[in-house]
């Protein structure tokens, strides 16, 4: 997989720390764990970058002890004409990604996260839906379903002919009620979320108050489906010449976003670039205790040449915050200051050997 022609590891449990210079093979290796559990990369969405040059095929597989009992996992790319395909397996057996998703859950912090406070909607979108479709399965087919609608609709909407009312009635349908369910979801989900968030960080800044409020497209009265569906409803009814002149689907929580504030105020706007980088550690840590209290058992934990990115105090902070972690990943280009107790591994040319801090 990438740079990698073999490599065959046992990382120990707790505290895994891999060292070496850039374009050695850290990353790809954390990538490639990453794999495992959401079955996607952090990096790219161009699977076929994944392949190592001149090769047609990249394989991972691994073993993990969870909560139901040994698991073994894998996951095949191959190269094809027209791009890639990949292939999933449970203990052996082809499964779909849907079945594969969660077996093994992975919460990762990687440098482009630190744009959670000040990137675009999309990206704390795409922060929720990773964390939730790993953690509810029923999440991840309620998006599928909510998204082939959306594209459905919007393809509908581009056409040069008037659309097909019944049709988009149809679509319209698809749309309130998955998209009901993933609110809902996201709701509950940012509530946990920003009440670990706050604590964390208040243990860190002291006198700032941390908020994260869902801030949904279509806004509602009440946290029920009947409320929520029927505000949907009626904001697609209301909304539907204005969709029909842009040719574009302009409502619902495909345009949801999260709020981060700093003493009542924009982080982004307002917050300097440490107390961003604060806030991000503690949406992170929030992340990682949440799918821990939730599914049971803590997740894998995957830092990907974050802490050189913070100072000694931020970084030893963030790993205390996340010390119930059972095992944890972190790569560096040179070993951080103050680590709790674990195994160094030096990476040089796709060539991975450990020794004890």
């Amino acid at each position: 997989m990438r740079n990698y022609a073999h490599l065959e590891l046992h990382p120990a449990p707790g505290l895994n720390v891999f060292v070496g210079a850039n374009a050695q093979g850290k990353s790809n290796l954390l990538e490639a764990i990453s794999l495992l559990g959401t079955g996607k990369s952090f990096r790219t969405s161009r699977e076929r970058d994944l392949i190592r040059d001149g090769f047609e095929l990249a394989t991972i597989s691994g073993e993990a002890q969870v909560r139901a009992g040994a698991i073994r996992l894998g996951c095949a790319l191959t190269a094809t004409p027209r791009g890639s395909r990949k292939l999933y397996t449970v203990n052996g057996r082809s499964v779909r990604y849907a079945k594969f998703l969660g077996s093994l859950r992975v919460v990762s912090f990687v440098p482009a996260d630190l744009h959670l406070v000040d990137g675009p909607p999309s990206v704390r979108r795409s922060f929720l839906n990773g964390a939730l479709a790993q953690e509810q399965k029923s999440y991840y087919r309620d998006l599928a379903r909510y998204q082939k609608a959306l594209s459905q609709k919007a393809a509908l909407l581009r056409a040069p002919a008037a659309p097909d009312p019944d049709l988009l009635k149809i679509y319209d349908e698809t749309l309130v009620t998955a998209g009901t369910a993933l609110m809902i979801a996201r709701n509950h989900f940012i509530r946990a979320l920003g009440v670990v968030a706050a604590k964390a960080h208040a243990r860190w800044s002291g006198h700032e108050r941390l908020e994260l409020t869902y801030q949904p497209n279509v806004a509602f009265e009440a946290e029920t489906e009947d409320s929520i569906a029927s505000s949907f409803e009626q904001r697609l009814r209301l909304g539907a010449e204005q969709e029909r002149l842009r040719g574009m689907a302009l409502f619902g929580p495909h345009r949801d976003d999260i709020g981060l504030n700093l003493d009542g105020r924009s982080l982004a706007a307002f917050g300097s670039q440490g107390q961003q980088r604060t806030a991000v550690l503690a949406v992170k840590v929030a992340e990682y205790a949440v799918m821990h209290e939730r599914s049971g058992e803590a997740p894998l934990l995957l830092l990907d040449d974050v802490l050189s990115e913070l100072d000694a105090e931020r970084a030893r902070a963030f790993l205390d915050g996340v010390g119930g972690f059972e095992q944890a990943f972190i790569t560096a280009t040179q070993l951080p200051d103050s680590l709790p107790a674990g195994t160094v591994y030096t990476i040089k040319d796709a060539r991975v050997e450990a020794s004890s801090i």
